[in-house]
């Protein structure tokens, strides 16, 4: 079996030649490629930058290279005395994972096939107990999937609550003197990290925690989406929010007030932040948990969505040396994360960049990042007062929140600094309105305002179960209907056979259909003429007339694109853009 380690240039060969065969690339298309520069050299970024092929079918191809078989083990249930041939300490050092014995043969899926100390580890297990290893190539997304299965949440937390239940389930904590007891239980703290190590590996964006009338429930954020991941019996409820108050050093015996907090954890070697915050109910306290992996690099804007006209005019603000950028939208629709990849861009060697954050999602090397208290006074509008003492080229606020931090960014745009923020608005024109809310005045605004982006998140169809939608005629008409207000050159040649996709749900994406997420936008420049329009008192007509100047595609429009593309559905679209 060939799991020597090739050449790389000779297996790269290989592979193009294989990619050429399946008709998915020509060898001319990836020398045009590098010959950009719009990848890196690795043929694999190369072919999944321009979505060539997906991860799965990378993994299938390089074993058709290497001459051994390909297993997805997504959605494989594997027995545990098959599982445990091999422990989860050796699964988790060399990435393979047994998944079928039959007699004396055991299939093992390996993801790098060629690691010499993985294979022999399989030879020692071989020569123990007589087995026959049969060789699998799996891809990371599968092996992640198969290794969780030595842990699963309800049989973690079943396991601890039987031990719980043992110890205090007849504890009603209403003294100090009990909960604190109660917290220092082994149960409870388990309890509490098995909840936030599924919450890591399943990728969710928070965690809720919510007293009902005869139970504590656990719901992850996933993709936007809340899901019901655990039931808790409800004795065990506030012994989980003392623990977690614990964590991130809040009073334990204030349950009348809200609270925040933070807790920074290791999780299987990643470093996460936890925001806390408790809301005290009716039944209880609520505890929302944000979690943010800081070992996680921010995307660029192509990896959100950005389409390349969008990504055009953002490029050509950047290099301003001065003014406001502004990101606009709801909570949750990432703008914070659009920021972090804009801020890449001008992250350079010469370039002072300095951020204020509540809290810090990402940590970006080279960039000097705050994280703002205003429980002690340190705020978004005193933060923004001292370092445009640091001498920043670029200055990144979290939020303008108030009229204060407002005028100041205004005002350092005005002095020769280049200021990205974010702002809650529901469109993009929406954040003229807001800012005169603030007292901004329109002069300086229009003078130092630049470029706005407003954005919503739309889930990402799954790529193992989308399938085209049947009865399509009347989507299509819908889909045509959102380009009207578009000039005839901009409205996109929609033929009458093209397909448009739905969700499906499989094992891959947990039956919901859709899996991540990306952005959908609009972009809007303060040109010359935008500035005389809005001194004028933006007009309806003006407005219109310069936006159609501009080529301007609002949101819904964009997220259509993206529908014609493949990449999600239209009912997530009108979702997410219906105010």
């Amino acid at each position: 079996m060939p799991l020597n380690v090739l050449d790389q240039k000779f297996l790269d060969s290989q592979l193009v030649t294989a990619l050429q065969k399946k008709n998915l690339v020509s060898g001319e298309e990836i020398a045009a490629w590098r010959a950009r520069g719009s990848a890196s050299d690795d043929l694999k970024s190369l072919v999944m930058t321009k979505h060539v092929i997906n991860e799965e079918d990378w993994v299938r191809l390089l074993g058709d290279v290497w001459g051994i078989p390909y297993k997805d083990l997504t959605g494989l249930v594997t027995p545990p005395s098959v599982l445990q041939a091999i422990t989860e300490s050796a699964a988790k050092n060399y990435h393979m994972v047994a998944f079928e014995r039959s007699g004396k043969d055991l299939s093992v899926g390996l993801v790098k096939p060629h690691d010499v100390a993985a294979l022999e580890v399989l030879e020692f297990l071989s020569k123990e107990h007589n087995w026959r290893i049969r060789y699998f190539i799996i891809s990371e997304a599968s092996f992640q999937a198969a290794v969780r299965q030595y842990h699963t949440l309800s049989k973690e937390i079943e396991s601890v609550l039987t031990q719980a239940e043992e110890k205090f389930a007849d504890v009603v904590a209403t003294e100090q003197e009990e909960v604190d007891e109660v917290v220092k239980r082994a149960p409870v703290a388990k309890i509490v990290s098995v909840i936030i190590q599924h919450a890591v590996e399943g990728k969710a964006s928070d965690i809720h925690i919510e007293p009902l009338m005869r139970e504590s429930r656990v719901r992850y954020r996933i993709d936007g989406i809340l899901h019901i991941s655990l039931l808790l019996p409800k004795y065990i409820h506030n012994a989980v929010v003392s623990r977690i108050k614990v964590l991130s050093n809040l009073k334990l015996d204030e349950t009348r007030l809200p609270q925040d907090g933070r807790i920074r954890l290791n999780v299987e070697g990643r470093d996460v932040d936890l925001r806390i915050s408790v809301l005290p109910l009716a039944d209880g306290e609520k505890v929302v948990m944000r979690v943010l992996d800081a070992s996680v690099t921010p995307p660029t804007l192509a990896d959100l969505g950005f389409r390349d006209d969008t990504r055009a005019v953002i490029e050509k603000s950047i290099k301003r040396p001065h003014g406001l950028f502004l990101v606009t939208g709801p909570t949750g629709s990432g703008k914070s994360t659009t920021l972090f990849a804009v801020l890449n861009l001008l992250n350079r060697e010469g370039v002072n960049i300095i951020t204020l954050e509540d809290p810090i999602e990402y940590y970006v090397k080279g960039v000097n990042q705050s994280q703002v208290r205003p429980e002690i006074g340190y705020t978004f509008a005193n933060g923004l007062r001292s370092i445009l003492r640091q001498d920043p080229d670029v200055v990144m606020v979290g939020e303008i929140r108030d009229n204060e931090t407002a005028e100041l960014s205004i005002h350092a745009g005005l002095t020769g600094h280049y200021v990205l923020s974010t702002l809650h608005t529901n469109d993009a024109l929406g954040a003229v309105p807001r800012m005169l809310d603030m007292k901004v005045e329109p002069f300086l605004m229009v003078s130092t305002l630049d470029t706005i982006v407003a954005q919503r998140l739309v889930r990402k169809l799954c790529p193992d179960c989308q399938a085209p939608v049947e009865n399509v005629k009347q989507l299509i008409e819908i889909v045509i209907a959102e380009f009207t207000s578009l000039s005839a050159e901009l409205r996109p040649t929609i033929a009458p056979d093209t397909k448009l996709y739905h969700s499906v749900g499989c094992a891959k994406c947990s039956n919901t259909g859709y899996r991540g997420r990306l952005a959908i936008a609009e972009a809007i420049t303060m040109t010359p003429e935008m500035q005389q329009v809005v001194m004028g008192g933006n007009k309806p007509e003006e407005v219109k007339a310069e936006l159609k100047r501009q080529k301007f595609f609002n949101m819904r429009q964009d997220g259509m694109l993206k529908v014609l593309q493949g990449m999600t559905s239209i009912e997530e679209v009108i979702r997410v853009t219906t105010d």
